[in-house]
């Protein structure tokens, strides 16, 4: 044939046709290669990950312990029943009684199912009936009821184990302790600020798969374990915690007050045995009680203090040396400084009084001549080393540290208000270590809540808090201020407090309590040490809003109630001394009117 262009055509495309099929061959062969060899590695690895599953492994929660090691809340094991609805179906099973296999009928072993979980036998069979490879059946059966269900025998049920929060002394401390969300993590109190403590770290599991995508019995591929997390021991005495709430739960109801609570601290240590309220919440139900009382209120409530602020003015005087307890005062009932006019809370007449007897009597009068010989910047500095106005680190959130305007930013009036608790703010526990440092020989001990952490192999660590202790007045002051308090309880407003055998000092407080235009109430107070001659409890009680007359107004009764309760529960033994306050009046008689 003549080699013409049309002859050509079809040599053409066959060389054509070659170079493509070369190509082809040498692309799939340089494929086969990269996978064989190079890449076969990962080739292998992502074969495997089709054939594996992982399943996440929780740790335990850890618990909360009170300080002599009580359950206050813990982690039981329960159980989610589970099923793969492809594997349910009638079955045969070996008999040993009868030694033989016998046919199962899946639905008579429903019916038994529904029994143990007390499920309706229509809604069993929608849980259990279908094509899904996973379905929750029942969440967090006991260990007994999860037993019973699985001896049923039904094929494709299965169990995964599940932690359950309980709170064995239902609302006793529950504001201290908070509560948990669905997801199990804290929501309030210790359980969410000591949350990733509580919750250790997960683990995980990986288990082989047949192509069905059914897991292959007894097939594990690899584990990392758990670790559990913290137990935590608090400083908190679950007795002295409930005797507590008892208390002022009942002093609250006696004048349909707002909220009361009581705060209890070892006075050496700074250790918290208790941050009780008249209401608490139930963690296991939180929603039943008011969001107020989800948080203690001893920590998130601010509140002018009223006298009780005496002591610190009093304290910061006779550190600086101004005053002496014996010195004579004249003490009016109405005084002006700097044309602010002073008045006490109940007429009297112009007395002749001795710097304890100001203290016993909380004449506003008398209380700021005592403070006038110290500078506005000289008394702001001690209030702040009582830590008035400022953080508290307890380990838990919801700390109000109150309001305390600078020196200079005070206006005429609260220059003087100032030094009997006016025109600032603080929480029932600033107001405890104000008195526990005056009961330790002047020396401030950090506050503290939590004692110690404690790992799954029972080592502990102690908790740290970012405070230091700190000297804020001499001992020498610190010891006479004792006796000015037990003046208050032997010549004062504190008389309800007495106990008898043992030395008992403190002071009352009544502030105004602001509202939406203004004051519009007011919050009643007393701070108590016991013993004098060894302080071993600081106990302060507030009552917030309470109604009546409040000349009526009595919660030293309850203070006493709880330190005799401390002393008898820690064998405190009795004050070998009698008391030891001054003179009120700087003549006889002693005794003089209100």
């Amino acid at each position: 044939m003549p080699n013409t262009p049309m002859s050509r055509v079809p040599q053409t495309r066959l060389k054509v046709t070659m170079v493509l099929l070369m190509v082809s061959l040498f692309v799939l062969g340089g494929r086969l290669l990269f996978i064989q060899g190079i890449d076969a590695e990962d080739q292998a690895q992502q074969a495997m990950d089709r054939r594996t599953r992982p399943v996440t492994l929780a740790p335990e929660r850890g618990s909360i312990l009170d300080r002599d090691g009580n359950v206050m809340a813990e982690s039981v094991q329960r159980y989610d029943l589970v099923v793969d609805q492809r594997l349910v179906k009638d079955s045969r099973v070996w008999d040993p009684e009868q030694s033989a296999y016998v046919d199962l009928d899946i639905d008579e072993q429903l019916k038994e199912l529904s029994e143990i979980l007390d499920i309706d036998h229509p809604e069993l069979q929608e849980l259990m009936v279908g094509d899904r490879p996973y379905r929750i059946v029942s969440r967090r059966v006991t260990p007994e009821i999860r037993q019973k269900a699985l001896d049923v025998g039904i094929p494709g049920l299965l169990s995964e184990p599940v932690a359950e929060r309980i709170y064995p002394n239902g609302a006793v401390a529950g504001s201290i302790l908070g509560f948990n969300g669905h997801d199990g993590h804290g929501l309030e109190g210790i359980e969410r600020s000591q949350d990733e403590q509580l919750r250790g770290q997960e683990g995980q599991r990986v288990f082989e798969i047949s192509a069905d995508g059914v897991r292959i019995p007894n097939a594990s591929f690899s584990e990392t374990p758990a670790i559990d997390g913290d137990d935590i021991r608090l400083t908190i005495d679950l007795d002295v915690s409930w005797y507590a709430q008892e208390a002022i739960a009942a002093k609250v109801d006696q004048y349909n007050a707002k909220w009361g609570n009581i705060v209890v601290m070892d006075a050496k240590t700074g250790d918290i045995l208790a941050l009780a309220d008249s209401e608490t919440v139930d963690p296991t139900d939180p929603t039943d009680t008011d969001q107020l009382f989800w948080r203690p209120t001893a920590l998130s409530q601010a509140f002018e203090p009223g006298s009780t602020g005496k002591a610190v003015t009093f304290a910061m005087a006779l550190d600086a040396g101004v005053v002496t307890p014996e010195q004579k005062w004249t003490v009016p009932n109405k005084q002006t400084f700097n044309n602010e006019v002073i008045s006490d809370s109940m007429p009297h007449d112009t007395y002749d009084m001795t710097t304890a007897g100001i203290f016993t009597r909380s004449y506003n009068t008398g209380t700021v001549q005592v403070a006038e010989l110290l500078s506005a910047e000289q008394r702001w500095e001690y209030m702040k080393k009582f830590g008035i106005g400022e953080p508290i680190d307890l380990g838990i959130s919801g700390m109000n540290q109150g309001q305390f305007t600078h020196w200079e930013n005070w206006d005429r009036r609260q220059h003087f208000t100032t030094t009997f608790g006016q025109g600032y703010s603080l929480t029932s526990l600033h107001t405890t270590r104000i008195f526990q440092a005056l009961a330790n020989g002047g020396k401030m001990m950090p506050a503290r809540l939590i004692d110690a952490y404690i790992d799954e192999d029972g080592v502990e660590r102690t908790w740290e808090s970012s405070e230091k202790p700190k000297q804020v007045v001499s001992e020498e002051a610190a010891d006479e201020m004792l006796k000015l308090m037990e003046g208050v309880v032997q010549e004062g407003t504190a008389y309800a407090a007495e106990i008898d055998g043992y030395r008992v000092g403190g002071k009352t407080g009544t502030g105004e309590a602001a509202g939406a235009g203004g004051y519009d109430g007011y919050t009643t107070s007393f701070t108590g040490v016991v013993p004098l001659d060894d302080p071993q409890f600081v106990v302060s009680v507030a009552v917030h809003r309470p109604q009546g007359d409040w000349k009526t107004w009595q919660v030293t009764d309850t203070a006493a109630d709880v330190m005799e309760y401390l002393l008898s529960k820690y064998s405190v033994p009795p004050s070998d001394t009698g008391p030891q306050n001054y003179d009120v009046f700087t003549e006889d008689p002693q005794e003089r009117p209100w």
